[in-house]
């Protein structure tokens, strides 16, 4: 059974932050919540933590996980992108939206896309998960916790088979379900691959 880790949006104690940054180096996995619902999350170099991951979302082995970012700063350590795109990124985050973008020759293949060497990046927009990532300083992998259609998750009602491969739950109360829109940005315009929670008027 995973420690449960109440924890209120508006109230974030740094003290319960480090708490679960340290959970993550040692090579914990966490649910976190996010601004398209919980997440699971550990550290980018820790290839034990993400098959625990995969192990729980049944995911194949081709299913790439998505890098989560405090900001756009090291952008360039995970990513290879020119002025235009990294204009366009600075419009779009932190928010719903999970981009496209050639993966830089640093990040771990089980984080690519295999065929096409392409990585998706995020920079979340909740205060929880940022806190996180500020407080980790350095970019986290993760994926959803739930699939896209399940509309009526609860991380309350999580089965014994989850809880028992998760170090740490943070549970900062209902936290709705809204993908993210995912935008395919080594091509430009960009080609919209998933209409979500972020509006693409405009984009595409």
């Amino acid at each position: 059974m995973s420690e449960i880790l109440e924890m209120h949006p508006a109230r974030i104690k740094p003290r319960d932050i480090a708490r679960i940054v340290e959970t993550l180096r040692h090579g914990g996995v966490v649910i976190a919540p996010s601004d398209s619902g919980y997440a699971l999350l550990c550290q980018l170099d820790d290839k034990s933590a993400a098959e625990k991951i995969r192990h729980i979302r049944e995911l194949e082995r081709d299913h790439p996980f998505t890098i989560l970012c405090a900001d756009l700063t090291d952008l360039a350590r995970y990513a290879r992108v020119d002025n235009v795109q990294f204009r366009l990124l600075k419009t779009l985050f932190p928010g719903a939206y999970t981009c496209i973008l050639p993966a830089s020759r640093e990040v771990p293949r089980r984080v690519q896309n295999d065929k096409r060497k392409t990585i998706g990046i995020r920079v979340p927009d909740h205060p929880v998960l940022q806190a996180i990532l500020a407080e980790h300083g350095e970019a986290l992998m993760g994926v959803s916790l739930f699939d896209s259609d399940a509309y009526d998750a609860d991380i309350h009602e999580l089965p014994a088979a989850v809880t028992g491969q998760v170090a740490l739950m943070v549970d900062a109360g209902d936290v709705p379900l809204r993908p993210t829109t995912v935008l395919d940005l080594t091509e430009m315009p960009p080609l919209l691959l998933r209409q979500g929670a972020g509006e693409v008027t405009g984009i595409v």
